[in-house]
């Protein structure tokens, strides 16, 4: 089901939507998708809001783009799940190997 940072970001329910409307160029998110894994991604970016430099100077940057706050954390509801792709799949990975079976020359088994 997640083939791709796309998929996984519409799983959560943080996919961009288009939502202009006359000159403005602008986007929203997707309002689908689990609500429990767009809560969690939300409070990270929360913390990191408040503890990480690099997330406040991000804002700070986006802010003078002139960027409202939540489209702002849009944003960086994407950004998260670009970093943690690539750790779910590991452990998906890591979940689904076959069972190591015990090796015959170890005394302990």
């Amino acid at each position: 089901r997640i083939r791709s940072e796309a998929s996984f970001a519409a799983l959560c329910g943080v996919s961009p939507l288009p939502a202009s409307s006359g000159r403005t160029d602008r986007h929203r998110l997707n309002r689908g998708g689990d609500r429990h894994a767009n809560e969690a991604l939300w409070r990270i970016i929360m913390v990191r809001l408040g503890h990480d430099d690099r997330t406040k100077a991000y804002r700070a940057r986006r802010s003078e783009q002139n960027l409202s706050k939540p489209e702002i954390i849009r944003c960086l509801k994407r950004y998260l799940v670009r970093e943690l792709l690539p750790t779910i799949r590991a452990e998906l990975a890591h979940d689904t190997a076959p069972p190591q079976a015990p090796s015959t020359l170890d005394p302990a088994a």
